[in-house]
């Protein structure tokens, strides 16, 4: 199943990036880097909100990035800081480089949650 984008009521679009929206926020972000999300869109002619750009630049393209499955060791890991932290997915986070909190928070949902609710 293809995930479509399409252009909202406000003129800006939404849903699925495409690989060529990706490497036109890249290239701006490499070449002015990222001083005000807001405006960003605009000069790099996207025709995304600045939360959009934002959002996947952080969560998706930016270097170091960790993509893949969570080790044995990270997920202990993360039982071990949501007891003593409960939902502060930024401060967890920062235990992890290259992992966001995006992902960990995701990970909690879709995996550890669940198991822990079955238990």
């Amino acid at each position: 199943m293809v995930k479509t984008s399409y252009v909202g009521h406000d003129g800006v679009k939404k849903g699925a990036w495409t690989e060529e929206e990706d490497e036109k926020l890249r290239a701006y972000i490499q070449r002015y880097g990222h001083w005000n999300w807001n405006l960003l869109p605009k000069y790099a002619g996207l025709a995304r909100c600045g939360k959009s750009c934002r959002l996947r630049w952080l969560n998706y393209l930016k270097p170091g990035v960790k993509r893949g499955n969570f080790t044995k060791e990270e997920e202990d890991l993360i039982i071990q800081l949501h007891d003593q932290l409960g939902n502060k997915w930024s401060t967890i986070a920062a235990q992890f480089p290259g992992r966001t909190d995006n992902d960990i928070k995701n990970f909690w949902h879709t995996t550890i949650a669940k198991r822990i609710e079955r238990e």
